[in-house]
């Protein structure tokens, strides 16, 4: 639950991707109780649909459909702020990483971002500039993880990514960062106990491995990472640009 509740982006229009679960969907409700009218789009229409409301707009949307994303930025008046959350998360080595796999890490972790920006920038200029956040992962070059070659190098490419824009555009009106996750409590997480815990013995000791694994012995919630990204889609934030933060438990002390 959201406390302290401050208005701090009224008037402010916010798209979130993989807005139906995880941190979409807790940036996406923050960001409508602090006031913004925002669109939330997944292919998971009935998680939208559990998040819909006055100020929450759902829509479907593949990031990878480029005719897509364009056909809903065009349809809609600029965006102040884009949050790119959407991912995946491959479970392996370089050896036993797949070029498919290799390739899909990358389609849904870095190109979904720039075919994203590259058509939505040119109209937020037009408006007077906005912030993006784009979320990395501490797996990326900040650390290297066991078994999280192509999730850490595209999570990698996201930083560079982040840096090029807020570089390229910071005379523009345009902000742009990346907020760096260790662990955090999501469905997809879940699902990763889950499929590990058949190699470990239970979904238990699966969840203790990755709590243990931080510094904080607990595992990071949606709501913790929200909060960072939601300052930094606000004007509290508009001395920030080409920033990583990393909300870690820990991992990077």
């Amino acid at each position: 639950m959201v406390k302290n509740i401050t208005g701090t982006l009224k008037g402010k229009s916010i798209l979130v991707t993989a807005a139906a679960a995880g941190i979409g969907k807790a940036v996406a409700l923050e960001a409508a109780q602090e006031g913004a009218m925002v669109t939330a789009v997944d292919i998971d229409m009935a998680g939208l649909e559990k998040i819909a409301s006055d100020n929450i707009t759902t829509m479907k949307l593949d990031v990878t459909d480029q005719t897509g994303i364009t056909r809903l930025v065009n349809t809609n008046e600029p965006f102040d702020g884009i949050v790119n959350v959407a991912g995946y998360v491959h479970h392996g080595s370089i050896l036993n990483c797949d070029p498919d796999s290799w390739k899909k890490s990358f389609t849904l972790n870095v190109d979904s971002m720039f075919y994203i920006l590259r058509v939505a920038i040119p109209k937020m200029i037009q408006n007077g500039g906005g912030s993006i956040v784009n979320i990395s992962s501490v797996v990326s070059s900040i650390k290297g993880f066991p078994d999280r070659l192509a999730y850490g190098s595209s999570k990698a490419a996201i930083l560079g990514l982040t840096k090029s824009v807020a570089c390229d555009f910071i005379n523009q009106g345009i902000r742009c960062n990346a907020v760096c996750p260790a662990t955090v409590d999501t469905p997809s997480w879940r699902q990763r106990c889950e499929e590990l815990g058949k190699t470990m013995g239970s979904y238990q000791q699966a969840r203790e491995y990755f709590e243990m694994r931080q510094p904080m012995k607990r595992i990071g919630t949606a709501e913790e990472v929200s909060g960072v990204v939601n300052f930094l889609l606000s004007d509290r934030g508009a001395f920030i640009t080409g920033q990583f933060y990393n909300v870690d438990g820990g991992t990077m002390i």
